[in-house]
């Protein structure tokens, strides 16, 4: 399982001019899931992006995560991040998981996430979405659950 978790200032995503999430400040979190991913690739991706220190301390050192500041989380499925780019020009989605097999994921996911007590938002999965943010930093980071960077 694979995430970029952008810090923003805020985020929205939209479906057929109608939004679906909106959060202030907080995370921005796009998420792959590949056919080999489980259950417990996904309690580890999201025990490591709540708790991820890539927001400024009093000493403007990130220091502090997003459970220690209370922040919002829009999550949104692209399995897109699971393109392989390495061979021509089209990107192959091989490793990606089956659109069943990803919601599943993905909504158990979005529901563990809502067992903590930030406030969570989503886009709409397996849909064209509108996504708008303003990045904070930037800071952008890169997780995967197989550890593979």
């Amino acid at each position: 399982m694979r995430a970029v978790v952008q810090r923003v200032k805020s985020a929205k995503v939209e479906v057929e001019a109608e939004i679906t999430g909106k959060i202030d400040s907080g995370l921005l979190v796009f998420l792959g899931i590949g056919k080999e991913d489980n259950q417990k690739d996904a309690d580890y991706l999201l025990e490591k992006i709540m708790n991820l220190r890539i927001f400024e301390d009093e000493d403007e050192k990130l220091n502090l995560s997003a459970l220690d500041l209370n922040k919002d989380l829009m999550l949104v499925s692209q399995f897109t991040l699971f393109g392989d780019c390495r061979q021509g020009r089209r990107p192959s989605f091989f490793e990606a998981a089956s659109p069943a097999k990803a919601e599943k994921i993905y909504n158990y996911f979005v529901e563990s996430a809502k067992e903590s007590e930030l406030k969570i938002e989503t886009g709409k999965f397996q849909t064209m979405m509108d996504v708008s943010l303003v990045n904070d930093g930037p800071v952008t980071i890169l997780v995967d659950s197989k550890k593979n960077f």
